[in-house]
């Protein structure tokens, strides 16, 4: 009697596990046109740095360092507007702000490094101030 009962004591079990599974099924993301969209975005963006980089590799020297760091920022910019884009909000336009800074900074001090002796210097330093510059801007956003 005991084992009759463990018995359809298990199989009730497994059927009430059956039924929760298919109830909490939901449709897969790729389904849900917004997902879809924000998956399409994020490939796009993907697809244009692969493109950006491989238009680097035909560059020497400098010229391709700066392109490279060109891309990355690109990149950046793009991943963090599509961020905004999702979740309008303070918050992601300040890290649009903060990538368009940082992105324009590597970028400008890559730039320097085709200069030598103290016009360099020079770049550096102004490279340098433009970026306090902008980051005095984006603590401005914040209050």
């Amino acid at each position: 009697m005991k084992k009759l009962l463990m018995i359809c004591a298990a199989a009730s079990c497994l059927g009430m596990v059956q039924v929760h599974a298919q109830v909490n099924t939901t449709p897969s993301a790729a389904t849900d046109p917004a997902m879809a969209e924000l998956k399409a975005a994020r490939d796009k963006i993907s697809a244009d740095y692969k493109a950006d980089k491989a238009a680097c590799d035909a560059m020497k020297d400098n010229a391709k360092d700066v392109c490279m760091e060109q891309a990355k920022g690109k990149e950046k910019i793009a991943k963090a507007e599509l961020d905004q884009k999702q979740k309008p909000g303070d918050g992601n336009a300040r890290k649009v702000a903060e990538a368009k800074v940082e992105v324009a900074y590597a970028v400008a001090k890559e730039k320097c490094d085709d200069q030598k002796g103290d016009a360099k210097d020079a770049c550096v330093k102004q490279a340098k101030a433009d970026q306090e510059k902008g980051k005095a801007e984006i603590k401005a956003m914040k209050k």
